[in-house]
């Protein structure tokens, strides 16, 4: 599977806003966004007009990288969100935000997706008991995620709650700091999720 490898501060550039694709970098002076609010490139500070299907396009764009996920599992996420109940929007994001790397992530025990998603492959985490390694796992609701025993040494990992603890908690996630586990107590509502993205381009785009 192909990744991105390149400078990830050039793509919050790029959309315009802060994606916090480098943890604490992002929360300082030293974010390019702020040094730089405007798109990378030579013709970078040029206005150009957007059509309403570019509108669209850096919407899908902005929300595959903000998650870190590629074409092809987005597609297959908005797939199964148009076949669930409710509303296909917020059924994408619901879906994004139950990953095991963005719960990872949003407990608080990652600065970023990408460390988040490092740390799942290398099998620090359990979920409900049982050793996980796939960050593309989505959970359910109940479902219990900890550290294993062995990584609760790691002087990095067990003190990243408290270093992360700038970053709000959803209110569906159950967090144990003690206990280095988090719980899913709900299934993420739109008002819950912080992402600025209109889901709506991103379906209409899909859509067609």
């Amino acid at each position: 599977m192909s990744r991105y490898i390149g400078a990830v501060c050039k793509m919050c550039r790029r959309e315009g806003e802060k994606l916090f694709l480098k943890g604490h970098r992002c929360y300082t002076n030293k974010c390019s966004l702020e040094r730089k609010p405007y798109p990378p490139g030579q013709h970078g500070q040029r206005r150009s007009k957007i059509s309403d299907y570019g509108i669209q396009l850096r919407e899908k764009q902005k929300l595959k990288r903000l998650y870190g996920v590629q074409e092809r599992p987005m597609k297959n996420l908005f797939e199964k969100a148009v076949r669930s109940k409710g509303v296909t929007g917020t059924n994408l994001l619901s879906a994004l935000e139950r990953r095991l790397d963005n719960v990872v992530y949003r407990t608080g025990f990652a600065a970023s997706r990408k460390e988040a998603r490092q740390l799942v492959k290398h099998g620090h985490f359990r979920v409900n008991g049982h050793k996980a390694n796939i960050p593309s796992s989505i959970l359910k609701v109940g479902d219990l995620i900890e550290l294993c025993e062995s990584s609760k040494s790691s002087s990095k990992l067990s003190g990243s709650l408290e270093a992360n603890s700038i970053r709000e908690i959803p209110a569906w996630l159950d967090v144990d700091k003690r206990g280095f586990k988090s719980t899913i107590k709900d299934l993420p509502r739109r008002e819950d999720i912080t992402s600025t993205v209109e889901e709506r381009l991103v379906v209409e785009l899909y859509s067609k």
